[in-house]
């Protein structure tokens, strides 16, 4: 698995991925809605194939990233997309690599802790206001767990 910096030419694959992840290229995370498909990005290939998408914002030395996807799983594309994402704000000279994710997505919240990651907040009900930015998220999410609230999870770099 190589992961690499997106170029102009991956775009229609990332808004592919996107569209099949999150219904659309906006995600919505914290109050924020962002086109993802206009963010800094790194991909996954294997066999010149893309594998997985890490998009990601960088700004006051933090590194959050905004939408990660491997369409097929255990693979290691995650895996590789975050150690590389971690690379990108190690380099920048961030703080922290952080990122949201909801209360039904049980196996990113294992992934994630499995990779140094840890839950340094909730922001209880945040769904609905996520849902007022794009009304297509669903009240039931994974696991048919009601999908109510954000976790954040950070890993610290400094």
């Amino acid at each position: 698995m190589k992961v690499r910096a997106a170029t102009g030419a991956d775009h229609a694959a990332i808004v592919d991925i996107l569209t099949a992840a999150w219904g659309g290229a906006i995600a919505v995370a914290h109050g924020v809605a962002y086109d993802a498909a206009t963010l800094p990005a790194l991909v996954a290939e294997q066999d010149d194939r893309i594998m997985g998408l890490l998009t990601y914002t960088l700004a006051d030395g933090e590194l959050e990233v905004v939408t990660i996807d491997a369409p097929v799983r255990h693979l290691g594309a995650g895996s590789a997309l975050l150690a590389a994402a971690t690379e990108v704000a190690r380099e920048a000279g961030a703080r922290r690599l952080w990122l949201i994710t909801t209360n039904d997505n049980l196996d990113a919240l294992r992934f994630y802790q499995r990779r140094g990651l840890r839950i340094v907040g909730v922001t209880p009900d945040a769904m609905d206001a996520s849902r007022k930015l794009k009304p297509s998220i669903p009240l039931t999410g994974a696991y048919d767990i009601p999908l109510r609230d954000e976790l954040t999870l950070e890993l610290r770099l400094d």
